[in-house]
This record gives structure tokens, sequence and C-alpha cells, in this order.
């Protein structure tokens, strides 16, 4: 079996990774290995060998695939001039040069980063905007929280949007309309108008969301993608922890807050014509079908066709099964829903930070809006150490399992190890933000316990994100969409309270609660790594291993 690597989130909601759904399924390649694809609504989407995660006689699903996919080279039904890729063909995104893949992740990485430096780039000129508008601190929220409203409706349009028309022209067109939000927040003289142009701005933003994660499937095999995925995972961690840092040495410097959305404006600008002039398109199905048109030129041979063009999952059906199917999942599998509440919980209280590390630092520790933003740099910092450990020590741990449970797939359980880990680390790390919090202790100890935090979110991140790959298979972009809608809601949600809950309960109370909460929630890795199997053999949606391995995995 190939290596499968993290899942990624964009800040956080990476995606994302997911293993084929049957109803995203048509990616063809060369005879007697047919990889599937999906799409995922989280940061990245995963490609694997559907032959290699289960045997024909024990895989549920298969139907599934067959529906999808047709008939395969040597079946009955095969058609000759259906149109795949050649070995070595070079229009073929997993032959592309390793310098030229490495450029993109990073491009892809670039437009995340843009995305969720924008959704917290105005904290540091609240008070600023605060007087300029009229409006209290409450309304200054949903400067934040609207903009990760956003990202709930938008990864339900650009995921369908990019599997009908490619990757490149919904990166083109979104970056395009969310470069002219950003200009029109900077114009904006009333709250009405900005709070609008901040929502649509989120909707346009979550397209690299969706789709970096994507991009990074369609160029990279499963052998290869581990680390790059781990690379990618950075992105949306850089851009939350440093807007505050560029903001509030802004308001510092006497900038107008005008400036920071125009600074939004020049980066998605600069974005959009990187996109325009460098990115190609990766999505195999949109390539195998220029590919048949190409052919069908040269040779005046009608008959010649590539899958896309017969594929009878239109666009309406993909919007169904996309908003839809989604939710059946999420309310029918205890798992799947006891690991969004988790998930959702974590990425709500990131967002809920944006509001207390000012009570903390600027008005506890009386620091100006500059320096407080640099207290969210050990989040980040704890992030990189996080993806480092997981390099170190969590890849090669897989790399062995892969070979001890070969041929069978890995028992997606196994994912849970660092979730089970950081789960803990988690909670501790409130209790130490809280109740160091006091203006008469040092600042360095709050503001460390965001390594803690940073360290302890991207182990949970990727641990349960690719536990849900692993589990839901053939369904997982659903079960991952229905997953990053809840977390976006969680997101958009904990900032409206946040304030309040830290002014009436002080840091020290209100970090308790948190940490109180994350304890009660972090059994739930640890559950799952001992009933996982039980709970998937009794699923309509996760296909299971074998009996023996079944009883394996539940006795470790």
């Amino acid at each position: 079996m190939s290596e499968q690597p993290p899942g990624t989130f964009a800040f956080l909601s990476i995606d994302p990774s997911s293993h084929p759904d049957y109803s995203d399924s048509h990616l063809h390649v060369v005879p007697l290995t047919r990889p599937t694809t999906c799409s995922t609504h989280d940061s990245v989407t995963i490609v694997e060998d559907a032959n290699e995660q289960r045997h024909p006689n024990e895989d549920p699903q298969a139907e599934f695939r067959q529906e999808a996919y047709g008939p395969q080279p040597g079946e009955e039904g095969w058609d000759k001039y259906e149109v795949r890729w050649d070995p070595g063909d070079t229009d073929n995104p997993h032959n592309w040069s390793r310098l030229k893949r490495w450029y993109m992740t990073c491009i892809g990485g670039l437009l995340v980063l843009n995305a969720t430096f924008a959704s917290s780039a105005p904290s540091g000129m609240i008070e600023q905007m605060e007087e300029f508008f009229g409006f209290g601190r409450e309304v200054a929220t949903l400067l934040i929280a609207l903009f990760v409203a956003g990202y709930i409706v938008g990864p339900l349009l650009w995921g369908p949007l990019s599997e009908q028309f490619g990757r490149r022209p919904i990166f083109l067109g979104t970056f395009l309309v969310y470069t002219g939000f950003q200009v029109g927040a900077a114009l904006s003289r009333n709250t009405a108008s900005i709070l609008v142009f901040r929502f649509l701005g989120g909707v346009f933003a979550a397209a690299p969301l969706t789709n970096s994660g994507a991009l990074i499937s369609d160029i990279w095999d499963p052998d290869t993608r581990g680390k790059a995925v781990a690379i990618f995972a950075l992105s949306p961690f850089a851009g939350p922890a440093f807007a505050p840092v560029v903001s509030g040495w802004m308001a510092v410097a006497g900038v107008s807050w005008v400036w920071i959305f125009w600074l939004l404006a020049c980066f998605a600008g600069a974005c959009l014509i990187i996109i325009f002039l460098t990115l190609p398109e990766t999505y195999t199905p949109i390539l195998l079908m220029k590919k048949a048109e190409r052919i069908r030129k040269q040779t005046g041979d009608s008959r010649y066709w590539a899958p896309f063009e017969r594929e009878h999952f239109g666009f309406w059906k993909r919007v169904e099964n996309t908003l839809i199917r989604p939710f059946k999942i999420l309310f029918r599998e205890p798992m799947l829903l006891a690991i969004s509440i988790y998930m959702s919980f974590v990425y709500g209280c990131i967002y809920l930070l944006f509001e207390a590390y000012p009570i903390v630092f600027t008005i506890g520790h009386g620091f100006n809006a500059g320096v407080s933003g640099l207290m969210f740099l050990p989040i980040f910092i704890g992030g990189a150490l996080g993806v480092l450990g997981y390099l170190v020590i969590w890849n090669p741990r897989y790399v062995r399992a892969m070979e001890e449970y070969a041929p069978s797939p890995v028992p997606p359980e196994i994912r849970l190890e660092y979730g089970m880990a950081a789960a803990p680390i988690f909670a501790i790390s409130f209790f130490w933000f809280g109740w160091t919090s006091y203006p008469s202790i040092s600042y360095w100890s709050p503001m460390l316990a965001g390594l803690a935090m940073g360290f302890s979110i991207i182990w949970i991140f990727l641990g349960l994100l690719n536990y849900i790959i692993d589990a839901y298979l053939f369904v997982a972009a659903s079960a991952l969409a229905a997953s990053t809608v809840m977390r976006s809601c969680f997101g958009a949600g904990f900032p409206l309270f946040a304030t309040q809950m830290f002014e009436k309960l002080n840091p020290r109370w209100a970090s308790t609660l948190l940490g109180g909460l994350a304890i009660l929630m972090a059994p739930i890795p640890f559950v799952l790594r001992k009933y996982g199997p039980v709970l998937r053999r009794k699923s309509k949606y996760a296909p299971t291993p074998s009996e023996p391995q079944e009883k394996k995995d539940v006795e470790t």
C-alpha cells in the first residue's frame, strides 16, 4: 500500500486530503492500475490506487468504482478508443519535473497563505476601525467572523466547479473577484459595506483552501506526497499568525486602516498574476479531455474520447452530492460526528484567541498592537515544530506499519496515535495560558503557551483528518466536506462570544473553561483507537479490514 500523507487544514481547514469518493471518481491512467480522485472541501485531496486499498472480493464499495469508472482494460465493454495516460507521458502532472512540482506546491501554499492572512488581517486595526465607523467591539468582531463564515459557503461552490471546469479557471476567476472585494473593503465608508465585502471576500478566498490541496494531489503520487503535504501544512498556520503582526505594527506606525485592505488587494493581485503566468491546469480529467481533442484533430477520427466527456456525474449532480450527502453521512456516523465536533472545537479556539490575546497582552500587559501581534508567532512556531515532529517521528512509524501490514491496508486507527499524544497537550496549553496571564507574571509564560497550542493543533488535525480519510475511503470527500462546514461554523462563531467570556470570567477562568472542555473531548481519539474497528464494521460507509486484522488492531 502506498503511503498516505497527512491531511492539511485551512486555518484550520486544510484539506485537506481524501481518498476516492465514488461520485467524484474519474481519473484514468495506464491499464491495470486505475487511480481514483476526489475533491475535498478541506485543504488536501489524496489520489490513491484503488487496487491497493482493498481486495475486490472484500470491497463492499466496488460497485461505486464500477459505476464511476466503467470497465477496466481487458474487461467486457472496455473501449480501446478511451484516451488514457501513456507511461512517461509528459502531459501527466505526475511526470512533470520535481522542480516544477515543488514550485507549484509553493504556489499552492502561497494562495492558502493569502486567504488565511486575510482572515485575521484587520485584528491589528480594530481600534482605528471602531473609531472611524463608530461601531462597538461586537461589530468589530464580525470583521473576522464573517470572513471565516465565507469558508462555509466557498468550499461547497469551488469544489464541484473545479471538477467541472478545472483548477486553473477557478483559481483565476476567484482571485480576480477576491481582489476586487479587497478594493471594495478599502473604499468602504460605512459599516454595512465593509461587512458585506468581508463575507464575500471569505467566500472567494475559500477557493485555495479547497483547491490548493487538490492541486497537490494532482501533481504528486502517493509515494512522494507525504513530505510535500507536511510542509504545505505550514501555510495555514503562517497566515493567521503573521497578519496580526503586520497590521499591528502598521497601526503603531500611524498607517490608516484602509492600507491593510490595500495591502490585501496588492497581495491578491500579485497572486492573480502568478496564477495567470505560471500555473497550468493540473486536473487529470480535464487534461485527458484536451488530449482526446488533440488526437481527434490530428487523426480525424472522432471515436477517441476521454472519460470526462462521457461522465454521467454532471455539475448539478455534483452539487447535490456536495450539499446533501455529506450531512447524511455526518449524522449517520457517530465516529465522524465525534471527530468533527472535536476538530471544530479546536478550530474555534484558534479564532477565539484573536479576541483573547488583546485582553491578556494589550490590556493586561500594556503592549501596543504591534507587540501584541508578535504574541501570535509562537503558535506558528509550534505548528512548524509539529510538522517537523510528524516527519521525524510519525511518518517513519507509518512506513514501518505499511511493511508490517502488507499486503493489507494499514488500519486507520494507527493514524490516531499522534492525535492521542496531542490531545492532553492541547488541554494543558489553555491552563498554562490562563493561569499565567496575570499582569504580575512575565508575558513570556502565556506567550510560550502558544508553542504548545500550535504543536498540539497540528498533530490533532493531521491525526483526525487522516483517520477520516482512511476510515471512510470512497466517501472521504463527503465526510471531509461535512467536517469542514462544521469547523467553519465554529471558527466564525467562537470570536463572537470570546470577548465577553474573557472579560466576564477573566482570562484565568475563561481559559479553565476551555481547558476543561478540551479534557472532556480528549478521550475521543483514545476511544476510537480501541473501538474504531468495531464501529467501522457496523458502518454503512466505512469499509473494514478482514476479521483477523480487526481483532489484531483492537488488541493493540
